[in-house]
């Protein structure tokens, strides 16, 4: 069973990343909101967000701006490991209008699809290139694709996105910090069409105080775990934005302006999934696969994206934090596909 629903709205109006060079806005499924950016809402959210934006230009004093490092060759997948139908090309596949149902052995090799616990590949003098090998080499011995190579041209198996790198970081030689944000996010193909997304953040800090990154990391997770909470059968898809909301606003940060997915053995697909106040249509049904992957910035939401067509990053230094999950619709809840 599908749901029916009206004409998804226009991905990009009044998009606030703004492209460097001939750099396009790359991810489809990353869908801008019509008005949504730190002037929506009422006034109060409005003075918090200026609020925000103040401390994130504060907290960015001292700190080195992200630049990029040295990418590497691609990593070379075995010829015996099942590939997705995009590799190969340079084609950005357009989002998938169906929404994904699985039923019982589907479900089963979804399951089997997230079982991978990367949690040892980020530390403090790693470089993220080193991140993409570890990461590409523990996919490829369990036999399956990692997801994002080649996908659109993109030329890594992972993404790491640093500090103020809200998504998208292509790996290189820049070695990982003290006290640097890092989102590292996994995608696979396994089974011959069977995706899944693993998305950790992690505060590289050896630091025993909770830091400024450390809280922004506790509270980006919390509103991925009220999403989560908003979701079973029959529940609206609007539920899970207004849940993130009602939650970041409490602490002045703001929600950047990409979004989750359906996935399943399509990459990505409808239902879109918005992290902010919105107008979704329809209602979850038991049996879908889709992502819930906030991401919170200390200041502005307005970002840029550079040259190489993928790295978007905010436009005033902000530092940012990400999490996401893989969700499973069920009858009387969520079932959690992507538990480390």
């Amino acid at each position: 069973m599908e749901l029916l629903a009206s004409s998804p709205p226009p991905l990009f109006p009044s998009s606030p990343c703004r492209r460097s060079g001939k750099a396009t806005l790359h991810k489809h499924f990353h869908a801008v909101a019509p008005g949504k950016s730190c002037s929506s809402g009422e006034t109060s959210r409005t003075a918090i967000c200026r609020a925000a934006e103040i401390h994130g230009s504060e907290q960015v004093k001292g700190r080195e701006p992200l630049r990029r490092g040295t990418v590497s060759p691609r990593l070379q997948v075995p010829d015996h490991i099942p590939r997705p139908p995009y590799d190969g090309t340079e084609h950005l596949p357009d989002v998938n209008p169906d929404r994904q149902m699985h039923d019982s052995e589907s479900i089963v090799r979804m399951r089997a699809a997230s079982n991978y616990d990367i949690s040892v590949f980020h530390q403090p003098s790693m470089t993220t290139d080193e991140i993409d090998r570890a990461v590409h080499q523990m996919i490829i011995d369990a036999g399956a694709y990692p997801s994002p190579l080649g996908y659109g041209g993109f030329p890594k198996s992972v993404c790491t996105s640093v500090n103020e790198c809200i998504c998208h970081g292509i790996p290189d030689s820049r070695a990982l910090r003290d006290g640097d944000i890092i989102n590292i996010d996994v995608t696979v193909y396994l089974n011959d069409g069977d995706i899944i997304n693993i998305d950790p953040v992690t505060c590289c800090s050896r630091d025993t105080m909770v830091t400024p990154q450390e809280h922004i990391s506790v509270v980006t997770e919390e509103c991925m775990l009220r999403g989560i909470s908003a979701c079973k059968h029959g529940a609206s898809f609007k539920e899970i934005g207004e849940r993130i909301s009602e939650h970041v606003n409490k602490y002045g940060y703001s929600v950047d302006p990409f979004v989750g997915h359906g996935v399943g053995t399509i990459f990505h697909s409808e239902p879109i999934i918005w992290h902010t106040y919105d107008y979704e249509p329809g209602f979850m049904v038991a049996g879908q696969t889709f992502t819930i992957e906030p991401t919170l910035s200390m200041g502005s939401t307005r970002c840029e994206v550079w040259d190489d067509g993928w790295t978007a990053i905010t436009v005033d230094g902000s530092l940012n934090a990400q999490f996401e999950h893989t969700v499973l619709v069920t009858v009387d809840g969520a079932e959690v596909l992507t538990k480390c």
